[in-house]
């Protein structure tokens, strides 16, 4: 088989997860590829396959060369083009983040979690029921022991001891 990001032929390829877009999504690459400590020498093809109509692969690619960080590498963002849907979803990348949950577990905006306890809210008169799925989470930049997000038709802050991910 050949790689379709580095164009290197009779390889074994390896599964790699196209995350930030459609659900299980996957493009079979040579681990070379796969290895972030790759020399960027080894994706001096992209030139040519990030103009591939396979929108995963011209994800890994758009991704790659952002990572490469080097003049050509740069030079070849700046040329690549993509379509709205497919450009949010190259730019779509977890960020590292403080925030976890009870169980330890890394959240990020627009997470879904769960209550493990009743909370009382303050000052909207209401409790919180244990069970509650709050959708669409805020990570709070300044605190990673707070998120936010709606119960009740209210935004609250809600401590991350207190939560745990869905899904």
């Amino acid at each position: 088989m050949t790689c379709p990001l580095c164009t290197t032929a009779d390889v074994p390829l390896v599964a790699t997860p196209v995350a930030g877009g459609p659900a299980d999504v996957f493009v079979n690459i040579c681990e070379a590829c796969a290895d972030p400590e790759t020399p960027p020498d080894h994706f001096r093809a992209i030139a040519s396959t990030m103009w591939t109509e396979d929108a995963a692969v011209q994800v890994l690619a758009a991704r790659t060369l952002k990572r490469l960080d080097t003049s050509w590498a740069r030079d070849l963002s700046d040329q690549l083009y993509l379509d709205e849907e497919t450009q949010a979803w190259a730019d779509n990348v977890a960020q590292e983040t403080a925030h976890k949950d009870s169980n330890g577990v890394a959240l990020a905006a627009g997470d879904t979690v769960v209550l493990i306890k009743d909370l009382n809210v303050k000052g909207a008169g209401f409790t919180a029921k244990r069970g509650t799925a709050v959708h669409r989470i805020s990570l709070v930049a300044d605190n990673a022991d707070h998120i936010e997000g709606r119960v009740e038709g209210q935004r609250i802050v809600i401590l991350t001891e207190f939560v745990k991910k869905r899904g």
